[in-house]
């Protein structure tokens, strides 16, 4: 229990084919939100901060809060840097104690994707730190890194190569799935996530999980979606949360940040409970 490896929270998520909500925090509050979730819950945790909320709030005062609210957890948590093209952001971050990256390098030839996903697994590696790949610009824009624009899909054996020469320990394909808001419901390609899994016997993580039916996400952790990346989810209900609360203070004329802090505290937590059920890692943590 406590702070553990990604693998180790992935590899028994993907043995009994269970997802793991891997969310993006925005500040201390919502850290607080997902951790109290995790623990309400009995569910393994993998808490994820994104460039963007990283250099807006500093990697120093990230780990702070993390070593506090993680101390004496009874969960599996890991902490996690989501979506970074930039391999000074992801130095620092395994520096000040991340123990899992994304390493995105999905803008450059899968060639130089390789040679530097090599270089930072080894980097990674010295600090008993994780490595998530990804050779495919998942579509949509996610805290200013991205694209609206499908990137080309690599053949199965161009995924597997790279798994496989780069040592990642998860791997993100693109599957149909988008960041931010389906504006229909999307077209996933479930044969592709088992395919990939089947083969190299290792996680995929799902990103633009926000959005997805149900049996959406069933069908995707049964295949071997091991991680599913939560972000839009998490930003709506804080920001509905805030906005309600506030415009009831504004009809009532009082003004209580205490009160307003919890109440987009409790949407978080709620968002992510509800997460945990369908993606069945609730009372994973249990021995």
């Amino acid at each position: 229990m406590g702070i553990v490896a990604l693998r180790d929270i992935l590899r028994p998520a993907l043995e009994n084919r269970y997802g793991v909500p891997a969310v993006n925090i925005v500040n201390s509050d919502t850290m607080h939100a997902v951790l109290a979730a995790a623990s309400a819950e009995a569910s393994p945790i993998i808490v994820q901060t994104s460039v963007k909320t990283v250099r807006t709030l500093g990697p120093e005062v990230i780990y702070a809060n993390w070593t506090a609210m993680t101390r004496g957890i009874g969960v599996p948590a890991a902490l996690h840097l989501d979506h970074c093209p930039d391999r000074d952001v992801i130095s620092e971050c395994l520096r000040t104690g991340w123990n899992s990256v994304l390493f995105d390098a999905s803008a450059m030839s899968v060639v130089d994707n390789l040679a530097q996903t090599i270089e930072v697994v080894r980097e990674a590696r010295s600090y008993g730190a994780d490595v998530e790949g990804e050779i495919e610009s998942i579509t949509g824009v996610e805290d200013g890194i991205g694209s609206d624009e499908p990137s080309e899909r690599q053949s199965l054996e161009v995924c597997l190569d790279f798994i496989a020469r780069s040592g990642v320990d998860v791997f993100a394909p693109a599957i149909g799935n988008a960041h931010g808001h389906y504006a229909a419901s999307p077209k996933l390609d479930y044969q592709r996530v088992r395919d990939i899994v089947d083969s190299t016997g290792l996680p995929v993580a799902l990103h633009g999980g926000t959005g997805l039916s149900d049996q959406q996400f069933s069908e995707l952790v049964s295949g071997g979606c091991a991680k599913v990346n939560i972000s839009t989810a998490l930003k709506r209900a804080y920001m509905h949360s805030a906005l309600d609360y506030l415009q009831t203070a504004q009809s009532e004329n009082r003004w209580e940040p205490l009160h307003l802090m919890k109440r987009t505290g409790e949407a978080v937590e709620h968002m992510v409970v509800e997460h945990m059920r369908i993606l069945g890692s609730s009372g994973r943590a249990n021995p």
